[in-house]
């Protein structure tokens, strides 16, 4: 098909009207711009375009249309040999192009600062649908050790039996280790994540972008636990990954995902013929798209508190004696790392972990915390306004078999606690340190 140019188009505001044959001038196409210097996401999304509602409301219509009609019966044609598309306001079926759907996706590629952007039903569907177009059977991948846990279980289980797609897993701190790894003419993608769930080791990403360029691999970023914080792409990634699901929502009532990259590779996955997210169908529905689109404007806002307070609590559990991971303390290996790419004024991410040793002293810490003291919710997820805690190694990293939990970093007792921000910070955390208080456990404080 031919390339739309998904983020870069600007439709005017004028409606088809009594000929499918419309003028070019009728309708601005931004030239391809260079990569602007950006370095607050909030402002990136305020100069984003502002799709008015059909009858001049502040929202945008929600376009709960499947099919779309024409007026002609040879512009069917032309739509489907990508003469005509969403670029010229030519929608044929919203499994393809819906421009409720077109218009948030405006807004993640703004907020990575990429050319284009596809939503999609989840975060898996997006993460799958990129590796699948990018690398075909017989390819080879190389992939962080630490990755969430059904990434995980994708990599290692279903693309190899499904796809003859094999993955080697490398700790993505040691350099030499993904140069390694990499067989160039082979390897097609190198995957990690921006912050590692659940561990929070920080990639590197200008220099593991490197390595991958020099060796022709595309490099794919999961920024799921860091939007706002790290734009990966500014950084050298080539792809970014999220499931909205999480902080881009922020509600824990919506399942989504987001491809954020390049103009050509988004077009690529919407080719009739050979593309993987029209041919796969991970199609996301117009209304979650137009909920969706109304709280991104307040992301910024959310995002700075949930850091806020991580960092807080982390700050003081660290005093306490607990065995605090979180990558805005000075002792966290990747501290200097994070800060060195981190953009201003967001902090160091929302997500913090204690690591309690075993399993037993995580499940009674979490108890207390939810059943006792109300400081939070034991649920997976992120990115909600409540705190949710779960003990990762028997939930979201279970698919991992023990060797492979244990090159991961991920202990049997740790924590991943998701804060939130209701109530107010000391309310909080006189929460927490009561529940710390009930635990009656001396060597839970104990001095590191």
């Amino acid at each position: 098909m031919a390339e739309t140019g998904i983020h870069n188009l600007v439709f005017s505001g004028k409606k088809r009207t009594g000929s499918d044959d419309i003028d070019r001038e009728d309708f601005i196409v931004a030239k391809k711009p260079m990569k602007p210097m950006w370095e607050d996401p909030a402002a990136a999304l305020a100069n984003a375009r502002h799709e008015f509602g059909e009858h001049g409301g502040v929202n945008m219509s929600i376009e709960a249309s499947a099919t779309f009609t024409v007026m002609e019966p040879e512009t069917m044609r032309r739509m489907f040999t990508g003469e005509l598309g969403p670029d010229r306001d030519f929608f044929i079926y919203s499994r393809h192009f819906n421009p409720t759907v077109l218009n948030l996706s405006r807004h993640l590629a703004a907020l990575e600062g990429t050319e284009a952007a596809y939503c999609t039903a989840s975060g898996m569907s997006a993460i799958s649908s990129v590796l699948l177009q990018l690398c075909s059977s017989g390819g080879h991948m190389v992939a962080s050790r630490a990755l969430y846990g059904g990434t995980h279980a994708l990599l290692t289980h279903f693309l190899p039996r499904a796809c003859n797609i094999t993955t080697t897993f490398v700790d993505i701190s040691d350099h030499d280790m993904v140069k390694e790894a990499i067989a160039e003419g082979r390897t097609k993608v190198l995957y990690f994540e921006t912050v590692s769930n659940p561990t929070l080791m920080v990639a590197n990403v200008p220099e593991l972008s490197r390595i991958a360029h020099d060796k022709g691999v595309t490099v794919v970023v999961d920024n799921t636990f860091s939007p706002m914080v790290l734009a990966p792409t500014r950084l050298g990634a080539d792809v970014v990954v999220h499931s909205i699901s999480k902080y881009i929502s922020g509600g824990a009532d919506i399942i989504a995902g987001a491809v954020c990259g390049p103009a050509s590779l988004v077009n690529s996955m919407m080719d009739l013929q050979q593309g993987t997210l029209m041919l796969l169908g991970p199609t996301m529905n117009a209304k979650v798209a137009f909920e969706l689109s109304e709280r991104i404007p307040h992301l910024s806002m959310r995002m700075k508190e949930h850091c806020n307070r991580a960092f807080v609590y982390a700050t003081r559990m660290k005093k306490l004696g607990l065995k605090v991971i979180y990558p805005g303390l000075q002792d966290h290996p990747d501290h200097d790392l994070l800060k060195s790419m981190a953009n201003k004024e967001y902090g160091y991410g929302g997500i913090l972990c204690v690591d309690m040793e075993t399993e037993e002293r995580a499940n009674r810490l979490m108890n207390l915390l939810q059943n006792y003291t109300q400081f939070g919710f034991m649920a997976v997820s992120l990115g909600y306004y409540e705190t949710l805690m779960s003990c990762s190694g028997s939930s979201t990293s279970s698919e991992l078999n023990t060797e492979e939990k244990e090159l991961a970093g991920i202990s049997p007792g740790l924590v991943r606690m998701s804060i939130g921000y209701s109530g107010t910070l000391e309310q909080k955390w006189s929460q927490l340190e009561k529940a710390l208080s009930r635990m009656q456990d001396s060597s839970l404080l104990s001095k590191n």
